[in-house]
């Protein structure tokens, strides 16, 4: 067994260090822009997944706190936060084997990354293809909305001088710089970057919070409907629903077969993060996030506060780049082209990418609710039940799983129990993420557009204060006689 393991790893590792001999060079200059820019080891991964998971959902974790309550908010999150782990596994487990079966047929990767659409296609056949397909293309679309529309949402707090719309299509724009990036390798030093930047908003979260104490009269009433419970329960499961690029960080793995635990461990540092902060911002504010879904609209102003927001805005500009990477890739392989070495004609091709997700996000700017829709009618099927139903129906001869590259771990019940595991997880997420989630998400997204309206300026803006009167007026108390038309003027700001 572990010398089929070496052999393995030899096979999949082989074109990477091909790779890496070709690109070495001895000057200070190179050496210093591999640190920086080029990352394939276990470490890079881990950063990557870890700081790709949470982003601006650290925000609105409080706002599901209130929808859920505090105790089912932390068991969702501790029992969303292992699913998605185990299906994290289940992907590297596909992509292990689609590999090394086409690197046997002595297919070369050099220049190609590989992606699920292409695991399914190989394991699986084009029906399946097609199914992952759409369903990943169209969650990274929504997750890069998602991610401008943070954007324009946290940087209202340090200027409201622009309103949310406006500060949508600047960051539109400075987020279509994200087409110069080639790859996940290139990723690495943003990573680093973008966890200790999470890191730092969650524990000012959680501090802040606990300096500020509870708000006068504080309410703690959740879960109350059944509408926010099952909303509040997506918005989970979409924050521990983000491994839809796992295949493209695998990729950019020096050994990608050591990714099967990677997932679980980020998943780790992750809750360390969302759990303090998620029930410090509740246990401070209560009932009133349930019309605050971003966290920071009620932390009262501070340098903390305004270094917690920029760090976020580098951070979800990262995140932009990491949702849109495998969209770039998808339509680089569809336009002929992905293995086109000018990194130029490369960006220049990539830019109708960014076009439809900018316009999205100023169409539906509801930061908060968005994210819950996305969870349940697109996360669950993308990363939870796809994986789950690929696995069981790659494996399910007896000769496809006697010559299976990992076989299942005895503490998981080996074949039959990884079965289980993969039938209950579609069962759940079927029934309780994509109906009743996908039910109450549809049900309070369309209470958004109804009370704000598509295309809605300043989405949750506290209202602008009017100016007030002339002093000579200040006195004039008596109502004016309707037949003057004032009432008239006062709808006008």
């Amino acid at each position: 067994m572990a010398s089929s393991d070496k052999m393995v790893e030899t096979v999949i590792v082989g074109n990477y260090v091909e790779m890496e001999a070709e690109g070495k060079s001895k000057d200070i200059k190179s050496k210093v822009s591999n640190f920086f820019w080029h990352g394939g080891s276990v470490y890079d991964a881990w950063f990557s997944c870890a700081s790709n998971q949470v982003a601006q959902v650290l925000l609105t974790l409080p706002y599901s706190f209130s929808q859920l309550g505090m105790l089912s908010g932390i068991l969702f999150q501790l029992f969303y936060g292992l699913m998605g782990s185990w299906t994290a596994y289940l992907i590297s487990v596909l992509y292990v084997e689609y590999r090394t079966r086409k690197e046997r047929e002595k297919v070369d990767f050099r220049n190609h990354v590989i992606q699920w659409f292409e695991v399914l296609d190989g394991l699986l056949g084009k029906h399946w293809r097609n199914v992952g397909l759409a369903f990943n293309c169209t969650f990274l679309v929504f997750g890069s909305v998602i991610q401008l529309i943070a954007c324009a949402s946290n940087i209202y707090y340090i200027n409201d001088n622009l309103d949310k719309r406006t500060w949508t299509y600047i960051f539109g724009a400075c987020c279509a710089t994200t087409v110069f990036i080639p790859s996940f390798h290139n990723y690495r030093i943003w990573s680093f970057l973008g966890l200790l930047m999470t890191t730092y908003t969650a524990w000012y979260l959680t501090i802040a919070s606990i300096l500020h104490g509870q708000v006068e009269g504080v309410m703690h009433s959740g879960p109350t409907k059944v509408v926010l419970y099952f909303t509040g329960a997506t918005n989970i499961l979409y924050t521990f629903g983000g491994h839809a690029v796992t295949v493209e960080i695998m990729h950019a793995m020096w050994k990608p077969q050591k990714f099967k635990a990677i997932y679980l461990l980020a998943t780790l540092y992750v809750l360390t993060l969302t759990l303090p902060s998620a029930a410090a911002v509740y246990w401070a504010f209560g009932d009133m996030l349930l019309n605050h879904s971003n966290a920071f609209s009620l932390l009262p102003r501070s340098p903390f506060k305004d270094m917690a927001v920029v760090l976020m805005l580098i951070h979800q500009f990262i995140t932009f780049g990491f949702a849109c990477t495998p969209l770039y890739f998808v339509w680089e392989k569809a336009i002929g082209m992905h293995e086109c070495k000018s990194l130029c004609k490369r960006a220049a091709a990539r830019l109708p990418v960014v076009i439809p997700i900018w316009f999205l996000a100023i169409v539906f700017p509801f930061f908060g609710p968005i994210n819950s829709t996305v969870g349940s009618l697109l996360v669950s099927f993308t990363v939870y039940i796809i994986p789950a139903l690929a696995h069981i129906f790659t494996f399910r001869s007896s000769a496809a799983r006697e010559n299976a590259v990992n076989q299942p771990s005895k503490y998981f019940g080996r074949w039959v129990g990884t079965c289980i595991i993969n039938i209950f997880i579609v069962v759940w997420v079927l029934i309780i993420g994509f109906g009743f989630g996908g039910w109450a998400s549809m049900v309070n997204f369309v209470h958004q557009i109804d009370t704000f309206g598509l295309f809605t300026k300043c989405y949750q803006c506290p209202p602008q204060l009017p100016l007030s009167p002339p002093p000579h007026l200040l006195n004039t108390t008596a109502p004016l006689p309707p037949s003057k038309g004032n009432f008239t003027h006062s709808h006008h700001p």
